[in-house]
């Protein structure tokens, strides 16, 4: 194939150039994102019930919804919680690989069999299914600079102005509005419902009889009579749209006549839809829309698409409204991205260094840096074509693939230049000849390295989705890096080198590279030395490589495990919980106390705080409150103001608060899997034990929790149980006095609860009726006995007559785990432990549980799980596809065993040089560990290779391997110190995404040095073993298939090229 493309060098560069312009339009057209789906599809169902508490909700919708969805396809798991606030979330997550567009069509098709269960209000009000996604892409804010408009007046803007055109945007997902738009509030006085002998469900029923829609017809619709001339359409009742009209609805009429309408029993203006949320950014009164990213969208043009359409609309905000984006995940992707492009040049100008300086020769250095950009570009275009994006990973498989893919080229412009210099042929010819030699090797080093990676490619799981992004990316260039240098490479030795009479030394003679030159001669002659010193002692340097062998077993033990490295996001979450029962007011007080620490004592590295009094990620109500502590950009910070280091200084503060917990904390490196880093599980109830009993042995867990060293932040992620008034209806005392329970029960709904009556017409927008009682009548127990209810007798009897309470312990938010009622604990690992050595430590406190609670891992623990498992099968499966390989590539069983053997010398060098720098065990590690694992493999065959063609042409096994290593000493130095150079930029790394840089490139700088110094020595010494103790039982093959790369002709001199 390559002589067909040395006589047409054009069809080569045509053929390059259309690989690269493939590649280019295909960056244009490829996502760009931080991460790829890494987090399994989850589909969420949203509920509201006003009014209900969160037994309530969990008794009567979430139980009824749960027993429905067993039974859909690829169901991982179901996790639930229900708030007091009446809202309730159910988020069913799939397996990875699963079209989310199936699972919600599936949801929804069993939650149909769910709804007409589901009580009325439930019905009423709406049921929401959307595709979840645990992170906000950002949240965009509207401020009041001047105070002129309250906070409920910010949020009615952003529902009524900007949440449609801001949902309609591109890219957009879900979204959520911190605050709610305007509603018609009708607060009703009980003590003057009593007087005109009204009930609070006389109002509802009378607003719902006379706020409506009436389709009223035509006049001379058809069919018509005949000569009808008149055709209008008839307007009917329609909504109401004043507070003045609901004023005047009309009640009842008194006794003298006199009428009563609503206005003479409640104060009727508009007011929020819900009070529930209190959001300020920097101090200042504000309201927020949190937006998450539409599936396979892309964030960077999602989040500029966002910002036009704010521009868009800002030229008609209110006066003295600004917007602000107090929350953004796409500057870390931004900075992230062009991190990694720029690690990619520092590696290629790198790696052109490196072939200058071996290769002396600056057309030879020109030819191999021309196939960079070729397979670079083309494999931008296999991306596309497999539905990758431009992410973190493919970025760096890029890096990683640079040290490999310049190696084919540097093997076949050696090689044509050692023809040209040992034949005295032309370039074309030499290229002729070379090509013929190292045709099969090219290939048979392309299949090893595919064969260590291409297994990554079929695992599942969210870390399969890692694993695949490195597989696809790499295999894919080397595939592309084969075909060029059987392709373009010749072609351009053919055309571009120069000639080189017989016998020629063709380096460069000046001062430095002769003293190069004269250095590394004097070296190979004692590396020659040092190798036969070790043929001649074989037993103390395998005793040595037992010892190694065991060293890596043991390091392998020590190194701690964990999922994913902790990344400088950019952002820090504070999550404030404030004792069970207290008031928003607070809680407030809380927040405020937070907010002037981070901005007066981390204004160096703070940049804004966006709180929200109401939410927090452990669930909703008076005590919850969290803040978005946005950074100021990587470039205007130093290491003392790391996300890590803030958070860490912000939490010693908050340790200070008597009367609150407040948690700081950095979100994980794919946010996806949720909005903190270290462990995630579950306490289950699973034997029917009772809420009480899983509360005690949720204490005992978290106070176990606090005294380990391993565990840090334990806390749950939920609210306590706090006092809750349990109203006791005497039925029998009520039945006696003419009162229905139907009745009672609409009094304490309405009255207390809020109702939702219906709709009216607000400035062209349909926005919601409610009915409550005024503030004032609902604040203290004794606040009951205002209230009265009307028997048969039209008489009004007060609640006190039968009804009376007790206080009573509840939880505000109930949360169930795979159908099981369970609490979700969060924490992380302490300082110098990793998250594998805490989740270890949480199974060992969890086994001193009361019998019959049990716990599950989920989110980013399942996850860390599930790859923990994978890894030793990802391991044996490649090393077993590089064996297989290397058995079809010699036709042998016996010498595979020799380049194998080399493996754990790479191996105990990337453990060493991540156990020393303190990282972990995680993804990026194995990933690395198994790029090692091909490259030492490499090596050993470029070596083994010569050794066994030496030994056929006659010499001993000794000699073969002595000479086999003097003449690819050269090349192995270089191509390994190419991909050293390539991939330092990343374990030097700083700024964002420099966590995952420092873990992938420390592991295979360490496995690379170790794997090219220890097994030149190591390699001669397996194969001359090996050899020796199978034997060759091949048959010397007259006519071979292919060469070697050189001869046992080859002058002394070869060790100089």
């Amino acid at each position: 194939m390559s002589k067909f493309f040395i006589d047409r060098p054009i069809f080569a560069w045509v053929i390059a150039l259309v690989i690269m312009l493939v590649g280019a339009l295909s960056i244009l057209s490829l996502p760009i994102n931080q991460y790829p789906a890494i987090a399994p599809p989850a589909i969420a169902i949203q509920v509201t019930y006003p009014g209900a508490s969160a037994q309530t909700v969990q008794d009567t919708v979430v139980q009824v919804i749960e027993q429905q969805l067993n039974g859909i396809d690829n169901l991982r798991y179901v996790a639930s919680e229900s708030n007091s606030d009446g809202s309730m979330t159910i988020t069913a997550t799939f397996n990875q690989g699963t079209n989310p567009d199936i699972a919600q069509v599936q949801v929804q098709n069993k939650l149909n069999l769910a709804t007409p269960l589901l009580p009325q209000e439930v019905q009423q009000q709406g049921i929401r299914v959307t595709k979840a996604v645990k992170n906000f892409l950002m949240v965009v804010g509207l401020v009041s600079t001047d105070n002129s408009m309250t906070k409920d007046d910010l949020s009615n803007y952003i529902v009524s102005n900007m949440q449609d055109p801001i949902s309609r945007t591109s890219g957009v997902g879900d979204f959520q509005v911190f605050g709610a738009q305007y509603a018609m509030r009708i607060w009703l006085d009980p003590a003057k419902l009593n007087k005109y002998q009204l009930t609070p469900g006389d109002v509802s029923t009378a607003i719902s009889a006379q706020n409506v829609q009436v389709s009223s017809g035509q006049l001379g619709g058809l069919p018509a009579v005949a000569g009808q001339e008149l055709n209008a359409t008839i307007i009917g009742k329609t909504r109401l749209q004043t507070a003045e009209q609901f004023r005047n609805i009309f009640l009842k009429v008194n006794t003298d006549g006199s009428q009563v309408r609503v206005g003479d029993v409640a104060e009727v203006g508009l007011g929020g839809e819900n009070y529930s949320i209190n959001a300020q950014f920097n101090g200042a009164p504000a309201s927020g829309l949190a937006i998450k990213l539409a599936t396979g969208a892309n964030a960077l043009d999602t989040a500029k698409a966002i910002r036009q359409t704010i521009s868009d609309l800002e030229p008609f905000f209110p006066p003295g409204v600004k917007a602000v984006f107090p929350y953004d995940t796409t500057p870390v992707v931004t900075t992230s991205i062009h991190n990694v492009v720029e690690t990619l040049v520092e590696a290629i100008i790198l790696v052109f260094l490196v072939m200058y300086l071996f290769l002396q020769n600056f057309r030879a250095t020109i030819i191999t840096t021309m196939t960079v950009p070729v397979v670079l570009l083309g494999t931008f275009g296999i991306l596309a074509a497999a539905g990758f994006t431009i992410n973190t990973l493919t970025m760096f498989g890029m890096v990683l693939a640079i040290g490999l893919l310049v190696d084919d080229a540097i093997v076949v412009v050696e090689n044509v230049e050692r023809v040209m210099a040992e034949e005295g042929l032309s370039p074309k010819e030499a290229t002729k000849k070379s090509m013929g030699q190292i045709q099969g090797a090219l290939v048979g080093i392309a299949m090893v390295l595919s064969a260590v990676l291409l297994p990554m490619a079929f695992f599942g799981g969210s870390t399969g989705v890692i694993y695949r992004q490195f597989s696809i990316t790499i295999v894919s260039a080397m595939a592309l890096s084969v075909m060029v240098a059987l392709i373009f490479t010749p072609a351009l030795c053919a055309t571009m080198l120069s000639p080189i009479k017989k016998g020629e030394d063709h380096h460069k003679h000046g001062r430095f590279f002769n003293w190069f030159n004269r250095t590394f001669d004097s070296g190979v002659q004692k590396y020659e030395a040092g190798v036969g010193h070790v043929l001649r002692r074989k037993t103390p340097y395998l005793l040595a490589y037992v010892l190694i062998v065991l060293g890596m077993a043991w390091l392998f033990t020590r190194i701690p495990t964990s999922f994913l490295p902790e990344e400088d996001q950019g952002v820090i979450f504070a999550q404030v919980q404030t004792p069970p029962g207290s008031t928003a007011e607070r809680t407030q007080n809380v927040i405020d106390d937070m907010r002037k620490y981070l901005l007066d004592g981390e204004k160096d590295g703070v940049a804004s705080v966006f709180t929200v009094n109401g939410f927090n990620f452990a669930g909703r109500g008076q005590s919850s409150g969290l803040a978005f502590i946005m950074l100021k950009p990587w470039d205007e910070r130093n290491q003392d103001n790391t996300a890590a280091a803030i958070a860490a200084r912000a939490q010693q503060h908050f340790f200070s608060f008597r009367d609150a917990m407040v948690f700081a904390f950095v979100p994980p490196a794919v946010l996806e899997l949720g909005n903190a880093t270290g462990f995630d599980i579950y306490i289950q109830d699973r034997a029917g034990i009772g809420h009480d009993k899983l509360m005690e042995a949720r204490n005992q867990f978290l106070g176990m929790a606090a005294q380990s060293k391993i565990l840090s932040q334990t806390r749950p992620n939920g609210l306590n149980d706090e006092p809750q008034f349990q109203l006791e209806i005497d039925d029998e005392r009520a039945s006696a006095q003419g009162v229905t329970i139907a009745s009672i029960n609409t009094t304490l709904s309405v009255a207390l609860g809020g109702s939702y009556v219906n709709d009216f017409i607000d400035r062209g927008r349909v926005k919601k009726v409610y009915v409550q009682g005024e503030a004032k009548s609902r604040m203290t127990p004794e606040d009951l006995n205002k209230w009265y209810v009307r028997n048969s007798a039209g008489t009004m009897v007060p609640f006190s007559a039968f009804a009376s309470g007790k206080w009573v312990y509840g939880s505000p938010k109930l949360a169930r785990y795979n159908g099981v009622e369970g609490m979700e604990i969060l924490g992380a690992p302490a300082p110098g432990y990793s998250t594998g050595e805490a989740m270890a430590e949480v199974e060992r406190i969890a086994a001193k549980l009361p019998k019959g609670v049990g716990i599950s891992w989920t989110g980013l623990s399942y996850e860390e799980r599930l790859s923990g498992s994978q890894a030793p099968a990802l391991y044996a499966i490649s090393m077993l596809m590089v064996f297989l390989c290397l058995a079809a590539l010699y036709e042998s069983w016996s010498i595979p065993i020799a380049v194998m053997l080399v493996v754990p010398l790479g191996i105990i060098g990337a453990l060493l040089a991540t156990s020393l720098r303190g990282l972990s065990n995680d993804v990026y590690f194995q990933v690395g560990l198994l790029t090692t694992i091909g490259l030492a493999a490499k090596n050993a065959i470029l070596i083994v290779e010569f050794a066994k063609e030496l030994h056929e042409q006659g010499r001993s096994y000794t000699e073969a391997a002595i000479e086999a290593c003097r003449m690819r000493l050269r090349p192995i130095i270089m191509t390994s110190l190419a991909f050293i150079l390539g991939v330092v930029p990343l374990a030097i790394s700083h700024g964002a995404g420099s966590g995952s840089q420092h873990a992938i490139g420390t592991g295979v700088i360490g496995g690379m040095l170790t794997a090219t110094t220890l097994a030149l020595f190591w390699v001669p010494l397996f194969f001359v073993s090996v050899s020796a103790l199978f034997g060759d039982k091949r048959k010397k093959d007259e006519h071979e298939s292919h060469e070697s790369i050189a001869s046992t002709e080859t002058p002394r001199n070869e060790a100089g090229q």
